[in-house]
């Protein structure tokens, strides 16, 4: 049965509280793999963790700044340590701080940064360090159609996100030795609450779809916005044996937004 070799694994994922994120650890959750969702949300996080608990299923929630490297190995220690050996790690955690970059703070580069690629970084060297020595496990890290191409008061998002992009090509370069996989998913608009802080007013679905030209973003040619589990089932192929021969490969998942680039 496709997706039955994944049953039983630990699979630990960042971002888990809502949006792409919490999509992913329901359905990772659902079959039948143990999840370990980590956010810096602390209670959409456990309300989260509590409701897919009440159906039966094995889900663990731990606070944390993906930032802060050393509270990441803390708990990736941890969960060797009490749960079991991480065989999969989705990267979902991020921000977007949209702005022109002549008025753009420090504090929101920064941040952006902290939390888009080192926070990539900080995750993918800790679970990885323990995935070496049992020569097996898969890495997916969710970047965006945005690292493809320029894109108007998005270069803090669209630069944070092309970082994680091919920091994670250069780890699969480093681990497939190793038999460790490392793939990107990259979503362009999905209806989460971070594209909808993007919209104004009640045209923000119509306006994405048809594109923007006075800033120089095309549409989405499939004329519809991503749903989260259009971009989990495309994590869903890269954690699976499906896909056991492939390593730094870069999925765009956007309807054509980004015209195949």
């Amino acid at each position: 049965m496709y997706f039955q070799e994944c049953k039983g694994k630990v699979a630990l994922v960042t971002g888990g509280a809502q949006g792409i994120g919490a999509a992913v650890v329901q359905s990772l959750a659902k079959l039948g793999i143990v999840v370990v969702a980590v956010d810096f949300q602390t209670d959409k996080l456990q309300k989260h963790v509590d409701a897919l608990k009440s159906e039966g299923l094995e889900v663990y929630g731990f606070t944390a700044d993906v930032s802060d490297g050393s509270a990441i190995d803390s708990i990736v220690n941890t969960i060797e340590r009490e749960i079991g050996p991480i065989e999969i790690l989705v990267n979902v955690a991020g921000v977007l701080s949209p702005g022109l970059i002549e008025s753009y703070s420090d504090e929101d580069w920064q941040r952006t940064f902290a939390v888009n690629s080192t926070g990539v970084f900080n995750v993918s060297r800790s679970v990885s360090k323990h995935m070496v020595s049992r020569k097996k496990g898969s890495i997916v890290t969710v970047g965006s159609n945005a690292a493809s191409v320029p894109r108007i008061n998005l270069a803090a998002y669209a630069a944070s996100k092309a970082a994680a992009t091919m920091f994670t090509k250069c780890l699969g370069l480093e681990l497939a030795q190793h038999n460790i996989r490392c793939n990107i998913v990259a979503p362009g608009s999905t209806a989460t609450e971070m594209q909808w802080s993007l919209w104004e007013g009640d045209n923000g679905a119509k306006s994405v779809i048809d594109g923007t030209p006075e800033v120089f973003k095309v549409g989405i040619p499939l004329k519809k916005i991503a749903e989260p589990s259009n971009i989990v089932d495309a994590i869903l192929f890269f954690i699976s044996d499906q896909s056991n021969h492939i390593t730094m490969s870069n999925l765009l998942v956007d309807g054509g937004a980004t015209l195949g680039v």
